[in-house]
C-alpha cells in the first residue's frame, strides 16, 4: 500500500497486505517516518521512503517484499551482461569464482563483470572533485549509497550541496559497456545490463535517478535469488557448459571499494567513514550543526558493515568483509582498463546537484510549507510526547505533522481522546471509530 502527497518517487519496497498484520514494528524503525497504519495495515509514504530496509528486516510476518526486475527479462536481449557486486563471491566459502562465473552462464548470461571495475578512474575524478569543493560544500559527501543520499533529501535538506555530484561505480561500469558495445556495432536494443543489487535501495537509484541521469542499466535482480540459484547449482551438480564471457581484472581499491572506509581510504586529505544508519544520522546532525571542521570527505553508509550488510546479502556480514579484505591483499594494484574509461566515460562522470525533499510531506510550496512546520511545532506541544504510535503515526510529531496535513485530527491520539471525552467533547462511540479506522473493525470485534 502506498499513501503520499504526490507519489512521484520510484520505491523499492511493497507492502502485501494480506500478510500485514498491523504490528505497527515498521513505523517504529524507520528513519524518514514514512510508514503509518491505516485500517490494520501498514502504509508507504512513497515522498519520505529512502529504501533502507529497515522495515524489511524489522517485519515480523514477512509482509514487506523487494520490488524487483522478473529474472525472465534477460532473455529479452541477445547480448545480456551481468554486473557483479564483489562481495557476492565473498559470500561462498567453499566455491571458486570460476565455477561461480560458469554457473551464472548457465543461468542464461553471456557476459559477468565487476561492478567496481570503474572504481579506480572514479578515483582520479574524485580526488579531483575533493580538492576543487568550495569551503561551503565542504565536506564533500559520498554519493555512492543512495539510501544515505535520500535521507539527505528528507531529513538533511540542508546539505544538498555536499552531496558529490560524480557518478558511483555502477553506473560508470554500465556506461563504459555501454559505449563500448555501441562502438562495435551491436544495437542498442540487443544489449542487457543487469546488476546484481545486495540491497534495495540501489534498486530505486537505478529505476528513479537523483541529478537527472538516465541509467543505462536494463534491470535490477535480486541478490538473494541468484544466491539461492548458485547454490543449488553447485550442489546439484547441474553447472552446464558455457561460453560465458568473463572479465575480471579488478584491483585491490576496487575490491574493498563496498566496505567500510573503501572509498575514505582512497581519498587524498581527511577522510572519515561512518556506517550504520543511526550513526550516518546521528553524525549529519553534527555536521548540519556546524560541528564538524577540517574533514574534506565522508564516507557515509546506510548498512553496518556497508554494503556487506545489504538486506539482499545471505552471507554473514563480518564474514564477507573480512573475505573481501582477504580477497583484495592479493589483487593487483593497477587496473589495465583506465584509459578506456576515460575515453568512454569522461564525457558523462557528472551529474546535476541533488534537489531535497524535505518540504514535500507539506506540499510543493515553499512558503506553505514553512507555514505548516510552524504550525507543527505549535501542535507538538499539544500533545504527550511520548511517541507510543497508537494513533498509527510513529510518534508525536508525526501525528502533529498528519494533522496539519488534514489526514488526522488530533482525537486520534488516546490521550487527546481520553481528556476530550471527560470534557464532554467526544463521545466513547466516536473515540472506538477512530481507533478502528487505524487499527481496523477485527481487532474490536469482542
Amino acid at each position: 500500500m502506498t499513501e503520499g502527497l504526490y507519489c512521484r518517487y520510484y520505491r523499492g519496497l511493497e507492502i502485501m497486505t494480506d500478510l500485514c498484520i498491523g504490528c505497527s514494528h515498521c513505523i517504529k524503525v524507520c528513519p524518514t517516518e514514512a510508514l503509518r497504519v491505516k485500517e490494520g495495515k501498514a502504509t508507504i509514504h512513497s515522498d519520505l521512503c529512502i529504501d533502507c530496509g529497515r522495515c524489511y528486516r524489522e517485519c515480523p510476518t514477512n509482509a514487506i517484499r523487494v520490488v524487483d526486475d522478473d529474472f525472465d527479462h534477460i532473455f529479452d536481449y541477445k547480448h545480456r551482461l551481468l554486473l557483479v557486486p564483489s562481495l557476492f563471491y565473498s559470500q561462498f566459502e567453499d566455491i571458486e569464482i570460476n565455477e561461480i562465473n560458469r554457473i551464472i552462464g548457465s543461468l542464461g548470461f553471456t557476459e559477468v563483470s565487476p561492478v567496481e571495475l570503474g572504481v579506480d578512474y572514479l578515483i582520479e575524478e574524485m580526488n579531483r572533485y575533493i580538492e576543487e569543493a568550495p569551503p561551503e560544500e565542504r565536506p564533500v559527501i559520498s554519493s555512492y549509497c543512495p539510501a544515505v543520499v535520500r535521507l539527505i533529501q528528507v531529513r538533511f535538506p540542508s546539505l544538498v550541496d555536499n552531496l558529490m555530484t560524480l557518478l558511483p561505480p555502477l553506473e560508470i561500469t554500465a556506461l563504459y559497456y555501454k559505449n563500448k558495445y555501441r562502438e562495435v556495432g551491436i544495437p542498442e536494443d540487443e544489449l542487457g545490463i543487469f546488476y546484481l543489487t545486495p540491497c534495495v535501495a540501489k534498486i530505486a537509484a537505478v529505476k528513479d535517478p537523483v541529478g537527472g541521469y538516465v541509467s543505462p542499466i536494463t534491470g535490477v535482480i535480486n541478490m538473494d535469488l541468484v544466491y539461492s540459484k548458485v547454490m543449488m547449482a553447485h550442489r546439484n551438480h547441474t553447472v552446464t557448459e558455457n561460453n560465458i564471457r568473463v572479465n575480471e581484472e579488478i584491483t585491490s581499491n576496487a575490491i574493498r571499494w563496498s566496505t567500510t572506509r573503501g572509498e575514505a581510504n582512497a581519498t587524498r586529505g581527511v577522510a572519515l567513514s561512518i556506517d550504520g544508519m543511526g550513526n550516518v544520522i546521528e553524525f549529519l546532525e553534527k555536521v548540519e550543526n556546524g560541528d564538524i571542521e577540517g574533514v574534506d570527505f565522508l564516507e557515509l553508509r546506510g548498512c553496518d558493515e556497508s554494503c556487506s550488510g545489504g538486506i539482499l546479502v545471505r552471507g554473514n556480514r563480518f564474514l564477507v568483509a573480512d573475505n573481501l579484505h582477504k580477497r583484495a591483499s592479493t589483487a593487483p594494484w593497477v587496473n589495465p582498463y583506465i584509459k578506456d574509461f576515460r575515453k568512454y566515460c569522461a564525457d558523462y562522470m557528472m551529474f546535476d546537484k541533488v534537489q531535497p525533499r524535505a518540504f514535500m510531506k507539506y506540499g510543493r510550496d515553499i512558503k506553505e510549507a514553512i507555514r505548516k512546520m510552524e504550525e507543527v511545532r505549535t501542535l507538538k506541544q499539544t500533545l504527550p510526547g511520548i511517541d507510543c504510535g497508537a494513533c498509527g503515526s510513529p510518534g508525536c510529531e508525526a501525528l502533529a505533522g498528519d494533522i496539519v496535513n488534514g489526514k488526522k485530527s488530533i482525537n486520534n491520539c488516546v490521550f487527546m481522546q481520553l481528556v476530550n471525552q471527560k470534557r464532554g467533547k467526544l463521545q466513547v462511540d466516536e473515540a472506538i471509530a477512530m481507533m478502528e479506522e487505524i487499527w481496523g473493525k477485527k481487532r474490536y470485534d469482542y
